[in-house]
């Protein structure tokens, strides 16, 4: 904890030995948000296994046949546009398991602006430029920068919030 704050078993879980001893400490919202976090968290697993499943099974023909062609720009834009929804599945359930687990009592605005940032990196992979006006391609590339510097902006702050 920062400053002088006093360690108390309600804000401090770590001096918590019994995870019965914590939920008995937590107010009905809490509780309620507890509930909530692990529902989402089920069915984010779930969209997770899913699209693993799907992408398996669509890339396990492809690599038994000797059929996968990395350098063919469609075959790319399909399996990594794939990979990307993977990982950012998984850090979106990361991001909702931290509150979970009580590191942090809210979804940190950082790691959603992360997640944002993959999701960006995802439609770059997947565009086909040929079809895409400019000019949404131009909206992309800002809203990327715009995304970066608020990401590390929000780094210094942190940074200094540390000294």
């Amino acid at each position: 904890m920062r400053g002088n704050a006093v360690n108390h078993p309600k804000s401090d879980p770590s001096s918590v030995k019994h995870p019965g001893a914590q939920w008995r400490l937590m107010s009905a919202y809490e509780r309620f948000e507890q509930l909530v976090v692990i529902a989402l968290s089920l069915i984010i697993a779930a969209v997770i296994l899913i699209a693993l499943l799907q992408l398996c099974r669509s890339l396990l023909p492809l690599l038994i046949t000797g059929a996968l062609d990395p350098l063919d720009h469609g075959v790319f834009q399909s399996v990594f546009g794939s990979i990307f929804t993977v990982l950012i599945a998984l850090e979106f359930k990361h991001s909702i398991i931290r509150p979970a687990l009580r590191r942090n009592s809210v979804v940190q605005v950082r790691t959603v602006l992360l997640i944002a940032l993959l999701a960006l990196s995802r439609k770059f992979v997947i565009l086909d430029t040929l079809t895409t006006p400019a000019s949404t391609i131009a909206a992309l590339g800002f809203a990327t920068l715009v995304l970066g510097v608020v990401c590390w902006l929000l780094g210094k702050r942190d940074l200094s919030a540390q000294d």
